[in-house]
């Protein structure tokens, strides 16, 4: 249902634009977001975007990642600047949405396929 792309190696200081695009034809999308996943760590929330309200960023973006929706074509953009070596991650988009399944519409939390970005001189 929803298919990252956009990741690659950069030099610190570099950037990086991600996307995301939800297929299946939702029904309505409450929120689209983009997570992260460091080696050896958890998935972390790295910002969030609910419908109508403006974006929500974790405290280490600090003003360097920007995320951004088309909401006609269902994407989810996240840019990324200033990069640097600790924000080599796995990156996750995620989406609350109600799809149709079997003839009726259901609400459920969608992943996408991580897509790597790699910090590194």
């Amino acid at each position: 249902q929803l298919q990252a792309s956009g990741g690659g190696s950069v030099p610190p200081g570099g950037s990086l634009t991600l996307s995301c695009v939800a297929s299946g034809d939702p029904f309505s999308i409450n929120h689209m977001a983009w997570y992260r996943q460091q080696p050896g760590k958890q998935r972390q929330l790295v910002a969030i975007m609910s419908t109508g309200r403006s974006p929500r960023y974790a405290d280490f973006v600090k003003g360097r990642f920007a995320i951004s929706r088309d909401y006609e074509k269902n994407i989810v953009f996240l840019q990324l600047s200033s990069l640097m070596p600790e924000d080599t991650a796995d990156y996750y988009c995620n989406a609350d949405m109600v799809v149709p399944v079997n003839g009726r519409y259901l609400r459920d939390d969608y992943w996408g396929q991580g897509t790597l970005v790699t910090v590194s001189s």
